[in-house]
């Protein structure tokens, strides 16, 4: 977002130090909620204007930027685990490639947002010349394009719906194992006691950004409540990106899911060749170890774009589409902003006007906080984003129900059995 957000912040931010959104939906004196049509007025109009020579200007960047890395660790570092792994060279070795695994996931994760805006619109005027491109890099890092491009469109339609919404759409209390009268029963709510606070935020961490990924794409976490066809899922039908006959798709995306499902099964394999060649640990080193980086910041940028406790969740009765974009949250990510195109410091715009290139947002968001933030209805939260990280795990953990007005819950509030125990 750069220089859109900063000026009146403070006004978020209470006694603590801790950021807190200013809209809320059940205060009596909530402000009216501005029509689309209207946030779009105040954007100029040549932010909607998309290039092809501009998007792939980014593409020929991130692609420099990959191979310069690749070139200079090729000259410093071996594959070969270095023999004494007690020795000076054994450190140099595994500080090398972690910095290598790092910084070629950071990079990558540039080409991801990059198909993103492919799978968008927002790339170039031609969608025949995005999915083009967006299939290119997204099947490169194991994504299945056009499945995606299905469930992430189906995201920016229900954000934060609690019913029809999708990725990271919030479990409630009872489906974690608290019974009605907060009593711990079982899953989260029994380990959460077993281990703690702080060891259960690093779980919801390392489940989110390391497993999370991988499991959504599997149907297996953070999926949304309904079939495509509008039908509640029975209990344990999964939803998953890679079988056409996914309940997550309509029939006719059947062509398009089996082609990005081929295209993952053909990387997959080409990884297999190469490892049985070359070996696991050199596939692992160049490959694994970045992928796993990059959905790392994957995970994180869409984690926190719409999470916190003072950022309300609707259930069907009262979620509209503008509440719903409503609770994007800007963050500032520092030096990321540079390789990750500001996806996480202009995601509002992004979430109202989904075709609107990139490289653009920084001039819109300006114009749209300009136009919503008088009105306390722009979210900006100026917490570094590995703070926030750490507070949203701490925070964000369940929603009592499924309908109307809910906010986020936490584990730690909730009293432990033990204590309860003590007061009978």
């Amino acid at each position: 977002m750069g220089k859109g957000g900063r000026s009146n912040v403070h006004k978020s931010i209470n006694d603590s130090g801790v950021w807190k959104s200013s809209y809320n939906p059940l205060d009596p004196k909530a402000p009216e909620i501005p029509s689309k049509g209207e946030i779009k007025s105040v954007i100029p109009q040549e932010c909607f204007e998309r290039s092809y020579l501009h998007s792939m200007w980014f593409v020929l960047r991130d692609s420099v930027m990959a191979g310069a890395l690749v070139y200079v660790t090729n000259m410093f570092l071996s594959t070969e685990i270095p023999s004494n792994l007690l020795s000076t060279d054994a450190l140099v070795w595994f500080l090398g490639w972690n910095l290598y695994a790092f910084w070629m996931g950071t990079i990558l994760t540039g080409h991801w947002v990059l198909a993103h805006e492919c799978g968008h619109g927002a790339f170039s005027p031609s969608q025949a010349f995005n999915d083009f491109w967006g299939f290119i890099m997204h099947q490169a890092l194991l994504v299945p394009y056009f499945a995606w491009q299905y469930s992430h469109a189906k995201h920016h339609r229900r954000t934060n719906n609690l019913v029809d919404g999708e990725s990271h759409v919030p479990s409630t209390g009872k489906e974690n194992g608290l019974g009605p009268h907060g009593e711990r029963l079982s899953f989260y709510a029994v380990l959460h006691e077993t281990v703690g606070d702080g060891l259960f935020a690093a779980w919801q961490v390392f489940t989110h950004c390391v497993l999370g990924w991988p499991l959504y794409l599997m149907g297996l976490a953070s999926t949304g409540r309904l079939a495509n066809d509008g039908s509640f899922l029975a209990e344990g039908e999964v939803i998953d990106h890679f079988r056409p006959s996914s309940k997550m798709f309509p029939p006719k995306l059947r062509a398009k899911i089996f082609l990005s499902t081929l295209g993952v099964i053909a990387v997959l394999g080409l990884l297999l060749k190469l490892s049985l060649d070359h070996g696991f640990l050199t596939v692992f080193l160049w490959y694994t170890a970045p992928y796993m980086w990059t959905n790392f910041w994957l995970v994180t940028y869409t984690w926190l774009q719409h999470t916190d406790p003072s950022v309300p969740q609707y259930g069907a009765d009262e979620w509209t589409w503008v509440k719903g974009a409503l609770t994007t949250i800007d963050r500032p990510y520092g030096i990321f902003d540079f390789f990750h195109h500001k996806i996480g410091s202009t995601h509002l715009v992004h979430h109202f006007f989904h075709e609107m290139p990139f490289y653009r947002a920084d001039e819109a968001t300006a114009a749209v906080k300009a136009f919503l933030e008088p009105k306390g209805l722009y979210n900006y939260d100026p917490t570094p984003w590995y703070k926030a990280l750490w507070k949203i795990a701490n925070t964000c953990h369940y929603v009592d129900d499924i309908k109307g007005v809910q906010y986020f819950k936490s584990f730690n509030n909730v009293p432990l059995s033990s204590d309860k125990k003590k007061v009978t």
